[in-house]
């Protein structure tokens, strides 16, 4: 028997921008808060356990030490790639230059606080 990812924690100084912002670009709902301040996004109907990860947004005002070791990246599932950047953008995403040559069939982008995901070329279907 293997692991799987069942959710991925995010330390956030807010986690109601990333909450939402991320809700928004992965079509989640918001599952739950803490009375630490943390609150936790899936998919709608299904929660944790279900086949994508969750994600919580940990409150933490630490400043981040450098580049994250993680990353994300995202496909679109009922548009071109370039309809889902002008959407990512839309929703508060900006380019982010990590040096790229400019060929790549993918986009670097950060969230509203800096944390580096990538916009790749397939378009996934819908689960």
């Amino acid at each position: 028997m293997a692991c799987r990812i069942s959710e991925l924690i995010i330390d956030t100084a807010d986690p109601e921008r990333l909450a939402a912002f991320w809700s928004e670009v992965l079509d989640y709902v918001e599952l739950s808060r803490e009375s630490d301040g943390s609150i936790e996004i899936g998919p709608a109907g299904v929660g944790f356990g279900g086949p994508q990860p969750t994600l919580i947004f940990s409150l933490n005002s630490d400043p981040r030490p450098g580049k994250l070791r993680l990353h994300i990246d995202v496909n679109a599932t009922d548009r071109d790639q370039a309809a889902e950047l002008q959407r990512l953008l839309d929703l508060g995403a900006r380019p982010a230059d990590i040096g790229q040559s400019g060929t790549e069939n993918w986009h670097v982008l950060i969230d509203p606080e800096g944390n580096e995901f990538c916009l790749l070329n397939a378009r996934l279907q819908p689960l």
